[in-house]
């Protein structure tokens, strides 16, 4: 049997939005993006809850209290880290990506990594509805797969 994520209907799921408020000129724009294809496929904006954090390293924590409290079918975490002078960069990436990591794994609720990691305000403002798309959107249908195929997987128990 294959076993494929699709992209179906899912009015009746529930969405969780974390999104940073530093760089909000950027992070906007991604939640924006989120939300238009949350609908496009059928989620209402009632279904969704949006919970704006200070910055990119308290989204973790906040992802973990929203999977621990089990009121949603999946997360959705947007941010934008540009590239200073210092390693300051690498050190928020890497606590934001390992922290989202392992509240996804700790939980068994479906999170997707939508923080954009980029050398200049440019190249954040090209991956959030510029030339380069919209990741909030490509992230939010990723989830959507995501919960499709996890669904799929507990169907074959």
């Amino acid at each position: 049997m294959i076993y494929k994520a699709k992209l179906t209907n899912q009015s009746t799921k529930k969405i969780a939005i974390i999104a940073s408020k530093f760089n909000d000129l950027v992070v906007n724009h991604l939640v924006s993006g989120a939300q238009e294809n949350l609908e496009m496929h059928g989620i209402s904006k009632e279904n969704m809850d949006i919970f704006w954090v200070p910055g990119a390293l308290e989204i973790p924590i906040v992802t973990q209290k929203i999977a621990d409290a089990k009121k949603y079918d999946g997360i959705i975490t947007l941010g934008t880290v540009i590239k200073g002078a210092t390693d300051h960069y690498d050190l928020v990436i890497n606590g934001v990506a390992n922290g989202i990591s392992q509240v996804s794994l700790s939980t068994n609720v479906p999170i997707v990594f939508g923080v954009l990691t980029t050398d200049t305000l440019e190249q954040a403002q090209q991956r959030s509805g510029g030339k380069s798309g919209n990741k909030g959107a490509e992230v939010a249908a990723s989830l959507l797969e995501l919960i499709d195929i996890i669904g799929q997987i507990e169907m074959i128990r």
